[in-house]
């Protein structure tokens, strides 16, 4: 059984020996992978000091980065993390364990139920993850705490068939509805999270890569919860048309007379597209259901392959 540590680096040069040295350390048995994406100060030189395997994406942003570990390696057992010595190498073994023994395909370590929030000094990094959490946890009726860390464990199975298509930041919101989505075992647990050291700087936009993040939420979510998504539209246009058939409505009643022609004929047209919205919706469903029944094909041939 294989264990491959993968840490997607980019200008990491003041905290990317110790978190090599401290997985050295703490699992001597793992293949450790450091994969540059296009660093411009000493991060591959201190690496490579420190034993890592080095590899290089030239395509920049994590996501990049993710896709081309996930090709590459092959492992019974992979673990992610980030670069910046803020993750504790320590859960490692534990991570491993879940993953081994079959208990998960991914495991999360949750950062927001132990020392996040008191750790981390960006306050709107605090209230992102909490509404990332919220809508997700709303959307799959899941109970995840942690959806955007960046320490993470998987299996054969998930990486072989995760199909990347983010590319920088918005990864990690990514694997997670993935594998809400395709019903992969989850298991999380609780680690100790500390903040960058001193004068060293976080890549993280607040506001830009906030906006990435929930611009692929709505994307995903109309992706794997179509029925749900477009019934959600469909009922939007059907309250419009009836606040507005109201009035015309209680005219008619009281008098006869149907008044607001031009305004019935939008109502009709709110109505008339609001059907058609969910019609697709009901054919965008069975669509998803037939691919998912794929997917489990698609497992059951990784599975075979990696016996072989």
């Amino acid at each position: 059984m294989t264990t491959a540590i993968i840490i997607p680096c980019y200008n990491e040069e003041k905290s990317i020996k110790k978190v090599v040295s401290d997985f050295k350390k703490e699992m001597p048995h793992a293949d450790i992978y450091v994969y540059d994406n296009n660093s411009t100060d000493d991060s591959v030189k201190l690496a490579k000091e420190a034993g890592a395997i080095i590899r290089h994406e030239y395509r920049q942003g994590k996501g990049n980065v993710v896709r081309s570990m996930f090709r590459d390696i092959d492992a019974d057992c992979y673990i992610m993390v980030d670069a910046d010595d803020t993750y504790p190498a320590k859960s490692g073994k534990e991570i491993e364990k879940l993953v081994l023994s079959k208990q998960a395909d991914m495991v999360i370590g949750d950062r927001l139920s132990s020392t996040y929030f008191t750790e981390n000094k960006r306050r709107f990094h605090n209230l992102g993850n909490k509404l990332v959490r919220s809508f997700i946890n709303f959307i799959f009726n899941s109970d995840l705490q942690d959806i955007l860390t960046g320490m993470r464990g998987f299996s054969y199975e998930f990486v072989k068939s995760f199909p990347v298509s983010s590319k920088e930041f918005e990864i990690e919101t990514e694997m997670s509805i993935f594998a809400l989505n395709h019903n992969f075992k989850i298991k999380e647990i609780p680690i100790d999270y500390k903040d960058r050291n001193e004068g060293d700087v976080s890549k993280l936009n607040t506001y830009t890569d906030g906006y990435k993040v929930i611009k692929l939420i709505f994307s995903l979510f109309r992706d794997t919860r179509p029925l749900f998504y477009f019934s959600l539209v469909t009922l939007t246009l059907f309250i419009i048309a009836f606040i507005y058939f109201i009035p015309i409505l209680s005219t008619f009643l009281q008098t006869g007379y149907v008044e607001k022609i031009p305004t019935l004929i939008i109502i009709a047209m709110f109505v008339i597209i609001g059907t058609i919205i969910f019609l697709t919706g009901v054919m965008l469903h069975v669509l998803k259901k037939q691919h998912l029944q794929r997917f489990e094909h698609f497992l059951t041939l990784i599975n075979e392959n990696k016996k072989k």
